[in-house]
């Protein structure tokens, strides 16, 4: 039996759908087991992983689990592996790409936090895969109202060039490694086939909708206050100000990885087709499959 956690999300929703193909068994993990379409042939269960004592049910007769973390920061995350390690065997793990092994300090928040995860799973005494992707590009999607408004995008650093993934490609070897028995201890970086500037990421987007649509570069303050606002900082109570600085900081570390990779395009690696057989979509590909969410 194999638990997927964050089973309704971009990569978990595509990881059930695999293992299902490949005749595992399987029980996806959610806060709301109504009405979240997954195939059938899928245990869907409650569970939270804000609340580690709601897990135990989730995890009787699981042998392997897929972990997602949601949140931003790693609190709580050892309470909740000690819980899965009282009966799962193996783990693997949806870092990033950003994780550096050689520093002890990481460069951002978002780091930070994988890498704080990685230390507690290594610790667990489960066997264990990591699976470092680089950015989604799903994350593109932050255009879209922009898109739907007009032609014109403005963000900053449209020279950026980054090997943005497919979260379909992130599923599929996940897939794999949650099958194969002989993988752990294994750190795989995943991205897409190629790094591609923001330009170009827009370019294939207004192909995709069958309109051109037009780069305007703007200074990364007012790309700054988009990601806050996205992301849910001015609904956010003055009480909870520890999290709003948090944001900021995630904030400003999405932005200055923009801005390092205008000079040092992100990795590009052959990984994804190495473990699954089949090459990585292309950016091109994923914007057609979303085309109507830019519409």
């Amino acid at each position: 039996m194999i638990l997927v956690t964050g089973a309704t999300g971009n990569v978990g929703r595509n990881v059930v759908s695999n293992l299902l193909d490949a005749g595992a068994a399987v029980r996806a993990l959610t806060r709301n087991p109504a009405n979240v379409g997954l195939p059938s042939a899928a245990q869907v269960v409650r569970g939270d992983l804000s609340k580690p004592g709601t897990l135990k049910t989730a995890l009787t007769g699981v042998e392997t689990v897929f972990l997602v973390w949601p949140f931003p920061t790693a609190k709580a995350a050892a309470s909740v592996l000690e819980v899965v390690a009282m009966h799962a065997s193996r783990i693997v793990y949806l870092s990033s790409l950003s994780v550096r092994d050689e520093i002890q300090r990481q460069a951002d928040p978002i780091s930070a936090f994988h890498a704080e995860i990685e230390r507690l799973i290594e610790q667990s005494g489960m066997q264990w895969t990591f699976l470092r992707p680089s950015g989604f590009a799903t994350n593109t999607l932050i255009w879209a109202p922009q898109i739907r408004a007009g032609d014109v995008v403005r963000w900053p650093y449209g020279a950026a060039r980054r090997s943005l993934i497919d979260e379909r490609d992130i599923a599929a070897t996940a897939a794999r490694m949650l099958l194969d028995q002989q993988d752990a201890g294994a750190k795989h970086l995943l991205t897409g086939p190629q790094a591609i500037s923001q330009l170009e990421q827009l370019e294939a987007i207004g192909e995709a909708i069958g309109r051109p649509l037009r780069y305007q570069e703007i200074p990364p303050a007012g790309a700054r206050f988009a990601l806050l606002n996205a992301w849910g900082v001015p609904k956010v109570a003055t009480r909870l100000l520890p999290r709003r600085a948090l944001v900021r900081q995630m904030a400003d570390g999405a932005l200055a990885t923009l801005a390092a990779t205008v000079t040092n395009p992100e990795l590009v690696t052959s990984t994804v087709q190495a473990i699954t057989g089949a090459p990585a979509h292309t950016f091109r590909e994923w914007a057609h499959e979303h085309a109507t969410q830019f519409r």
